[in-house]
């Protein structure tokens, strides 16, 4: 009888165990494929000096749902509440990666193109973007892209795809005989250098449009340096051809004090510079395409006070000084200003 006994309490200890195990193993298999849901909310306060105005805004306030469905297979959906008051669907796409560092993606996304229009908005160093990722080279639109990455000493990184030129709302009744295109190639260098060249065709209108990018960043021991030059032509000279130039400098303080509210300190400083430039799409009575953009230089200077890791919770106190050229015409929130901005990350 305490044989019999023994017996089955062994054996049900192992069908428990073996349940157990079971069911851990599918908790953890639930757990890894679970999507997983991203905020960025920027809030802030505008004062132009000269105009003596001043206003309030919610710049951004974006949901994000990322996650897998497969270990080959990712999705991402990302909509903003409120940019700039408006809400706009920016991110909706799925990506397959075959095999290790090989991917291709398809959907709605930002096209792979230049290094300051690529950062979402709690990357960004400044509150306000720069002239190259706002006005000349800021492209989403609708397609499909292929990534690989080279690993060694010197990481590269290369991203091409096709897409519409249709952007993101107009994409129902929209066909083309032209496709437009992007690639972008990243070399990543020891001791935290990086040089980044990218290429793109799009054709807003009547006319196509080419675009070529390249930039440089250091980035190591609190310090991030980085310059950026863009090159835009437009098929059958039919505007002037643009040069955009973006250059920073920011340099992160740690806090030392461990039970103080304020993680780091980082003064920083900007110089970036635009020719007179046509979104592409714009012409006058004569059929011509006039400036949306009118040429201009400015200097922002300023620090970020972070209250938690980089990029989670940030302060951004700014000065933006704008240079016009003779004759230009400066948009309403174009103008001097200081800038204050709470950005949220979660």
């Amino acid at each position: 009888m305490k044989t019999k006994f023994t017996l089955a309490a062994i054996t049900m200890a192992i069908f428990s165990s073996s349940e157990s195990m079971a069911q851990t193993n599918q908790s953890e298999k639930e757990q890894k494929f679970m999507p997983e849901i991203h905020g960025t909310i920027r809030g802030k306060y505008e004062y132009q000096t000269e105009e003596g105005e001043g206003r309030f805004e919610v710049r951004n306030a974006r949901i994000s749902i990322t996650g897998k469905v497969v270990p080959m297979v990712s999705y991402k959906a990302e909509i903003d509440l409120s940019d700039e008051g408006k809400i706009k669907m920016l991110d909706a796409y799925t990506r397959i990666t075959p095999v290790d560092r090989l991917n291709f993606t398809i959907g709605q996304f930002r096209v792979p193109f230049t290094i300051d229009a690529h950062r979402s908005p709690h990357q960004q160093y400044f509150a306000n973007r720069s002239f190259i990722a706002k006005q000349v080279g800021n492209v989403r639109d609708v397609g499909a892209t292929l990534g690989y990455k080279f690993q060694g000493e010197c990481p590269v990184v290369l991203e091409a795809g096709l897409f519409n030129g249709s952007g993101l709302t107009d994409q129902k009744d929209y066909w083309t005989k032209s496709v437009n295109f992007s690639a972008k190639a990243q070399l990543f260098l020891p001791k935290g250098f990086n040089v980044t060249l990218s290429t793109q065709k799009i054709k807003p209108s009547d006319h196509a449009v080419m675009m070529y990018d390249g930039g440089v960043y250091w980035h190591a021991k609190g310090w991030h340096v980085e310059a950026e030059y863009l090159f835009k032509h437009y098929g059958g000279n039919a505007f002037n051809d643009v040069h955009s130039f973006d250059s920073f400098i920011n340099y992160d303080i740690a806090v030392k004090n461990k039970k103080s509210m304020v993680k780091k300190v980082s003064p920083l400083i900007r110089y970036d510079m635009m020719t007179d430039h046509s979104d592409g799409s714009s012409y006058d009575d004569n059929g011509k395409l006039t400036i949306t953009d009118y040429k201009r230089h400015r200097l922002t200077g300023g620090m970020t006070i972070s209250l938690a890791t980089p990029f989670v919770s940030d302060i951004r106190i700014n000065y933006e000084k704008y240079f016009y050229r003779d004759g230009a015409i400066a948009k309403p929130s174009e103008k001097d200003k200081f800038v204050i901005e709470f950005m949220t990350r979660f």
